[in-house]
């Protein structure tokens, strides 16, 4: 038998309160992460406490490096528009209607490697460079399922 999920405010509270480990976090757990604290705050609330959270994660890891403002400015954006098309889901429900979030390379679609991964781009948002690829930004991240 499986354990029942994490609610929401109880997985804002650990992860707010740093008392997750970092080196087991991987990019689901930064979805499920930023996906509470969207359930709790107003997004730009939400965007810097969840901000304000990992880069104190990287912190306390030594490796400061690892934070990158675009990646964590885009993820919470492309998060909250899927929330909004579909508001009352859960976020395995989310994940599941959206399993693009899943893939930690979602973003090549609006950015180059090089941009996203500049240190510019880790210090400060950066607007998408893929221009061909904005054309339907939307698709099919905001769809909602049927």
């Amino acid at each position: 038998m499986s354990a029942p999920p994490t609610a929401p405010t109880d997985f804002a509270d650990r992860f707010e309160n740093l008392e997750v480990d970092a080196r087991t976090f991987g990019h689901r757990e930064h979805l499920q992460a930023a996906h509470a604290m969207l359930c709790r705050y107003p997004f730009l609330v939400a965007t810097a406490r969840y901000a304000e959270t990992v880069s104190a994660m990287a912190a306390r890891e030594g490796d400061t490096e690892k934070f990158n403002v675009t990646i964590t400015l885009a993820f919470m954006a492309l998060l909250a528009e899927c929330m909004e098309a579909e508001p009352h889901r859960e976020f395995d429900e989310l994940v599941e209607a959206h399993p693009e979030l899943l893939s930690s390379n979602v973003l090549e679609r609006f950015y180059s490697p090089e941009r996203l991964w500049s240190p510019t781009a880790r210090r400060v948002f950066v607007m998408p460079d893929a221009v061909p690829q904005l054309a339907n930004p939307r698709a099919p991240l905001a769809r909602p399922s049927r």
